[in-house]
């Protein structure tokens, strides 16, 4: 029996599934953030709500990877 296969589907499913859970707490951060009122100018803030926005759509549709490179974006620009 070869268990090199089976351990690469375990491992991608791991990865896969860390991933999920990043995407919530990084919306969550950038919620908290935003309810702080930060000092944003009018087009760095409609930028971070886009990019929450697009990363939640992301993460539903998983693409975790791709929510959390949305979101890294947001939060470098709430400063966080």
């Amino acid at each position: 029996m070869n268990i090199k296969p089976a351990l690469a589907v375990a491992l991608v499913t791991i990865a896969s599934s860390a991933w999920a859970f990043h995407c919530p707490a990084d919306m969550k951060k950038i919620d908290e953030a935003l309810s702080k009122n930060p000092q944003l100018t009018a087009e760095q803030m409609t930028q971070v709500q886009t990019w929450r926005a697009e990363g939640e759509a992301l993460h539903k549709a998983g693409k975790h990877q791709e929510s959390v490179d949305t979101l890294a974006k947001a939060l470098k620009t709430l400063g966080m």
